[in-house]
């Protein structure tokens, strides 16, 4: 019986059609987050039942394939054909059911810092925040600045963006599947615009990235007590004032210290609500890295994208050499990847991070 093998296939198909089920049901129809929750899960059991099918497929077949075998030649060789293609199934069923990272499937929250290297770092950050424009339109994603804060030479001090898929996409096709991987040190190698002998300067930039938490998302709940809201003017580059109202806003939630600005909305109202987004966010990987930490079954792949201090990787500028530390990643296509084409690095990271969650299948 296929459910004795794979029980947890046929668990994920009976959820995959419950859902389907509740998402037609006109109460969960006209609730646009219901309907969103559902969704994502609904995509996610996809990736299963979809393989599951596949596989039950193949073994029905060869089964009536192996009962007609003896009464016709070309049964035998179906038959034949069928076995061999079972085990490759069989394979491909057992990986789609390894988990995988919950948050797969949500936006992201991204923040680039300049860190050390002063100017040239700040010109470094802001190619980063193009590189990662660029590589999200080529996704199909959108990009939205939610505050920023640049220099007099276009470079960027610091910025935070949140990258957000269109529609519910499969969790393999979802922002943090990929973005998770970027979060720690970048650093750069090059001769800065403002070195004038030539020499090659080594400054870096810091990324952190985290999934983004539903407006509505259950998992966290802040108590309104807990937050110390405070009300300033929007500024531009050099504290150069945008507009004359005092409409942004610094939100300190008590309890962990943690600080979200944002001015770039065009009402308080905007800004507040887009502030306690990102502080749910952020919340919200806080609780699921230490969620991680405390499992004994824990992937340090998902740790180790939270790693706010890690040197990840490195962009040679005279080599035109990028290099990803973790996985010994190198390419001599920098400039492509500055230009967004940054899925072949990407691409090193996931497969790493699924050979890790293969093994500890075992």
């Amino acid at each position: 019986m296929a459910d004795e093998q794979f029980p947890a296939a046929a668990t994920a198909l009976e959820e995959y059609q419950s859902i389907e089920e509740q998402m037609a049901s006109p109460e969960i129809v006209s609730n646009p987050d219901k309907l969103r929750k559902l969704g994502r899960r609904h995509a996610e059991l996809g990736s299963i039942v979809s393989v599951y099918k596949a596989w039950l497929a193949i073994k029905d077949d060869l089964q009536a394939a192996q009962e007609m075998a003896s009464e016709d030649a070309d049964f035998a060789e179906e038959a034949k054909r069928l076995e061999a293609e079972l085990p490759a199934a069989e394979e491909k069923l057992r990986t789609a059911l390894i988990p995988r990272d919950p948050d797969d499937a949500r936006d992201t929250i991204m923040e680039i810092k300049a860190g050390t290297g002063g100017e040239e770092a700040a010109l470094f950050a802001g190619d980063l925040l193009r590189m990662y424009t660029r590589y999200a339109e080529k996704r199909g994603w959108t990009v939205n600045i939610q505050s920023e804060n640049t220099t007099e030479l276009g470079g960027v001090k610091d910025v935070q963006i949140a990258i957000r898929a269109k529609g519910t996409p499969a969790p393999e096709d979802g922002v943090w599947a990929s973005m998770k991987y970027e979060g720690g040190v970048h650093r750069v190698q090059r001769v800065p615009v403002t070195e004038s002998q030539g020499r090659i300067q080594t400054s870096a930039a810091g990324v952190i990235v985290f999934p983004e938490a539903d407006e509505d998302d259950d998992e966290i709940e802040i108590d309104p007590k807990d937050l110390k809201i405070d009300i300033f003017m929007s500024s531009g580059p050099g504290g150069q004032s945008v507009n004359t109202t005092y409409s942004a806003v610094r939100m300190t939630h008590i309890p962990t210290g943690i600080v979200v600005s944002m001015q770039d909305e065009k009402s308080q109202i905007q800004n507040r609500a887009a502030a306690l987004r990102v502080l749910k966010s952020r919340l919200l990987a806080m609780k699921h890295e230490q969620e991680a930490a405390e499992a004994a079954d824990m992937r340090h792949s998902q740790v180790r994208s939270l790693d706010r201090s890690e040197r990840i990787r490195t962009y040679n500028f005279p080599e035109n050499r990028i290099v990803d530390h973790r996985t010994n990643y190198k390419a001599y296509n920098l400039d492509a990847v500055l230009d967004g084409d940054l899925q072949a690095v990407i691409d090193s990271d996931i497969q790493a991070d699924e050979a890790d969650r293969l093994a500890n299948q075992q």
